[in-house]
This record gives structure tokens, sequence and C-alpha cells, in this order.
């Protein structure tokens, strides 16, 4: 309102100046209309702009919206545990471990127990087929005038149960015409005069070795020319 009046003063000063001046020189009527659109252009400019109306309620609402939208915001951020429930949940999954560990110890030491008692299963039932062939061979032997058959019904017997230890892995340990080896041999005797050739060279076996998946699992007893 201060600066309205301020230009409006100084507008006036000068319109009367010139209106002075005009009247001097018969122009007064004309300065008195220019004085006026003056004065009414000043106030035009000088009218304060009005603002618009502020909706409260729209207000209110925009508000509530953003609080809203804080609140779910804190709801969705989870709260961080404590010390005290990171220790017990420590302690929860402790004893889960610990059981596991205890059922899988149990379960080994079954398994295990299994296996020593039915290991041989598979064994046994390879040989099985032998069992009845000599079965059958020594009811055969019992009526049978020729012996010569009976002979050759056993070496077949002894073939096939040989071909099935092989099949399990287990083979002869060679003791003919080989050198004394004390990781395949046993000596029960020495041979003295046999000649040097003969020396350290197994002559006889006693009993025969065998080895199951090269491992030695009985030693072949001989006797070694000295």
């Amino acid at each position: 309102m201060g600066k309205r009046n301020t230009l409006f003063t100084r507008f006036r000063k000068s319109i009367m100046d010139w209106h002075t001046i005009c009247k001097n020189t018969g122009q007064t009527k004309y300065t008195t209309n220019i004085m006026e659109e003056k004065e009414q252009n000043i106030n035009e400019e000088l009218q304060p702009e009005v603002e618009a109306p502020v909706n409260e309620e729209s207000t209110i609402d925009e508000t509530q919206a953003e609080n809203c939208g804080q609140e779910e915001e804190k709801e969705e951020t989870p709260a961080e545990p404590t010390l005290e429930e990171q220790i017990e949940e420590l302690k929860t999954q402790m004893l889960y471990k610990q059981a596991e560990f205890e059922n899988f110890r149990k379960r080994t030491l079954k398994e295990k127990a299994d296996l020593i008692l039915n290991g041989g299963e598979k064994t046994v039932k390879a040989i099985l087929p032998v069992l009845d062939d000599f079965e059958r061979a020594v009811q055969q032997a019992e009526t049978a005038e020729d012996v010569t058959a009976v002979k050759e019904g056993m070496e077949l017997i002894f073939k096939k149960f040989v071909d099935i230890l092989k099949k399990m892995g287990v083979e002869k340990i060679e003791t003919q015409d080989v050198d004394f080896n004390t990781d395949l041999h046993e000596a029960v005797a020495l041979v003295p005069g046999m000649g040097d050739d003969k020396k350290g060279k197994v002559i006889d076996c006693v009993q025969t070795g065998y080895t199951l998946n090269s491992k030695v699992i009985r030693h072949a007893k001989v006797a070694v020319g000295q």
C-alpha cells in the first residue's frame, strides 16, 4: 500500500506540472484525460493479486495419506533382533544339529552292524548251487558202479566252484617254480640238497593260498629249497 501511494504521489506531481504547462498553452482538457487514464492504469497495476482459496479438506487428506504411507513403511521394516533373541536362536540351532548328528551316528552303527552280520549273504547265495551239485553227486555215488563217471562229476563241480570264486575276486596264489616271497608265501619246511638252481625257490605247496581283489586272505604254505 505504501508503494502504491508513493508511485501515485510522484505521478500526480508530474501530471500537475504538466497540467500547469498545458494550461499556459491551452491544452488543459487533454491533460486531464491523460491524467485520469494514467491513474486508472496505476490502480490496475497495483491491484493486489487474489490468491486461490485453499481447500483445507484436500490438504488434510494428503497429510493423512502421507502419514499412512510412512506408517506402512515402518510396519514393513522388520525390527532388529536383540542379543538375547540371537543367542536363543543359536542355542536352538545347536540342539537341532546335535540331534541330527546323534541320529546319523546311530544309523551308521546300525548299517555297519548289518553289514558285518549279513555281509556274506551274497557269497552264500553264490555257492549254494555248488552245494546242491555236491548233494546230487553224493547220492549218485552211492549207487554208481562206474568210478570214472563219479570222478568226472566231482571235477566238474570243483571247476564250477572255482569259477564262482573267480567271479567274486578270489584268485589262487601261484607256487610252481616261483621264488619264495614272504608277502605271498609262508615257509613251513626247508628242503636241503636241491642244488643252486632250486635255492630260495618254492619246491612244494602244502596248502594253497588265495587273494581277494589282490589282497592276500591266506598265505600259501610251501616248502623252500635250501
